[in-house]
Order: C-alpha cells, then structure tokens, then sequence
C-alpha cells in the first residue's frame, strides 16, 4: 500500500527519495500533508533525538465521514468515467499496444499562465479547466492529423476531481474521496469546436461532482464490486469496472492537477528538495500539471510544467495550441 525507497549518491552529497501508494489509500492532499507532517518530525528529531513532543503543520484526522445525508433519491447519475469489462479480458488493457509511449514535458511560463487566466475569465471557466481544454483540443487535432480514419471515433477528456471543499469534508482527512469525471466526443467533433467550446465541456463536466454525484459514485462502484465477488465466488466469468481512461480510446487526455500541493515544502533537516516529479505513467493520454520549485498556485510567478504521455510519433510542436509552451528535456 505504501512504498519508500531511499537511494544515497556516492558523492554523500544528495538522496533521491521515492515514494509509491495505492490511491485507494488516500488522495494527493492526504500524501502531501502525510509528507510534511514526515518532513517536519524528521527535522524537528534531527539532532535531539529524545523530543517525546513534535509539532506538526497537518495534524490529520482519520475516519471516512458518512456521506448517506448527500444523497437525493430524485437524483439518478450515468457515470461513463467507469467502463464494464469482460472480467478474462480487462488484463489486456494494461498491456502496451504497438505504439510506444513516451513522456514529454511543456513548460507553461508566467506570461502564458497570466494569459490563459484573462482568457478563462473570459470564459467563464477556471484557469485548470482553460488550460485542459487547451491540452484536449491541441492533442485531438495531432492525433487526427497522423490519422484521419479516426474522425468518427472517440475523444475522451476526463479526471480526477477533489470534492472536499463542496461536500464538508476536512482538508485534513486522511482518505481518499476523490471522484473521477469525463466527457467524450467524436474526434471530428472536438477538432471543429472552438476553444471556448471545449472549455465549457470540461467546465460542465467537473461542475457536475456535487455531493450527491458523489454519493451516486461510491454507491455505483460498491454494487459493482459487490456483484464481481458474487461472481468469482460462483466460479463465474462477469464484468469488471474500469476507469475508462485506461480503456484504449483514439484520442485520450486524462489530466490530473497538483499545482495547488505543497510539494517543495517538504525538509527533512537538510533544505527543501532540489526537484520532485511524478512517476511516468505510460498510459496513451495521461497529462499530469506540476509544480516547478518557485511556483504560487495564488500568484503564478514562476514556470508550470505537464508531464505528457503520448505515442512517440506524436510531435506538440506541430499543434498550434501546444508549440507556444516550451518542451524541456525529461
């Protein structure tokens, strides 16, 4: 559930530390604050090792909250984030296709930032929903360009949403409440639509993750999983629910934001890491927006980079949205 590796350079002069969990057991604002309440102990204990008493920025609680009040019996929900799989055949999607993917890195600089803010403004979206309707629109174009046989097929968005703001639950939960949310359209479609278009089909998707949604979803994932163990306890071959993001699609872009987490705040006694970045994820589409070491998700003062995953053949600096952000080296 929870991995930690520590790797020492021979020079003693720097570690490289790795961290790996189960989603399932708690989301990213749970992992950073896990993180800086690690840190701070680590700092406060070096050199007095016998503190009995330690302060910590995050002092977390713990206990999933009943959620049964969110729910609204007039209220019933599709939930198409989740696909149904043959439960033999859902293995394979995990398995590489015959397109070797790869991760490239954009920077966005403060002046793009600050533009893509007016802009989303002037849409009336927030700046994160601009900026993945940016990252579907210029990717669905590249992917049609390389192949125009897949016009009439799909264009899926979709993402983790963190509802915990709108349904009362405390910033310092350690769990995992996070709901996955999409929108899907020909590949035709998304390259006709206009930017603002876009930017409403992803505001409308991730709008709709109210609590009631919320408790529709962890009811529709619990029936579901409660139906596969009836089945593999009858020795039966059923379906197995999915995320559909990794279900394989045309054109994927599945976006996943830690702009907003405190992730260079984290010192263990020697000063605030050089550089941390997500793990690649080698799945056609998955886009994480991340934090460089000076940035302010409030003032937007310094660079924000996206780790893409995307087949090799696929070149962003032949997308007129995406050639603008610079691509730096991984």
């Amino acid at each position: 559930m929870f991995l930690v590796k520590a790797t020492y350079l021979e020079s003693n002069e720097a570690m490289v530390l790795g961290v790996t969990y189960h989603h399932s057991l708690m989301d990213g604002t749970a992992f950073w604050m896990f993180m800086a309440n690690w840190s701070a102990l680590c700092k406060q204990l070096h050199g007095q090792s016998n503190l009995t008493e330690f302060d910590l920025p995050y002092p977390p609680t713990f206990g999933f909250p009943d959620i049964g009040h969110l729910h609204d019996p007039s209220k019933t929900f599709e939930h198409p984030e989740y696909s149904l799989v043959d439960a033999d055949q859902c293995f394979k999607e995990f398995q590489p296709g015959a397109e070797k993917i790869v991760e490239k890195i954009l920077e966005i600089s403060v002046e793009q930032q600050q533009a893509l803010r007016q802009q989303a403004r002037d849409f009336g979206v927030s700046f994160t929903e601009m900026l993945c309707a940016v990252l579907w629109k210029g990717t669905n174009g590249l992917r049609l360009e390389l192949n125009p046989e897949i016009g009439s097929k799909s264009s899926l968005y979709s993402c983790a949403v963190n509802p915990r703001a709108r349904v009362g639950v405390s910033s310092s939960l350690c769990a995992s409440p996070v709901i996955n949310t999409s929108c899907e359209r020909t590949v035709s479609e998304i390259a006709a639509l206009d930017l603002r278009d876009i930017a409403r089909l992803v505001h409308e998707a991730i709008d709709k993750c109210s609590g009631d949604y919320l408790f529709s979803s962890f009811d529709f994932l619990h029936q579901q999983r409660k139906q596969e163990l009836y089945d593999e306890r009858n020795n039966q071959i059923g379906k197995k629910l999915m995320l559909v993001y990794v279900c394989r699609k045309p054109v994927k872009c599945t976006v996943s934001s830690s702009r907003t987490f405190p992730i260079y705040n984290t010192d263990y006694g020697f000063g605030a890491p050089e550089y941390v970045r997500p793990p690649f994820l080698p799945f056609d589409g998955c886009m994480r927006i991340w934090p460089t070491p000076l940035y302010d998700a409030r003032s937007s003062k310094a660079p924000l980079q996206i780790y893409v995953s995307l087949p090799e053949n696929v070149d962003l600096s032949q997308s007129p949205l995406l050639a603008q952000f610079k691509c730096c080296a991984n």
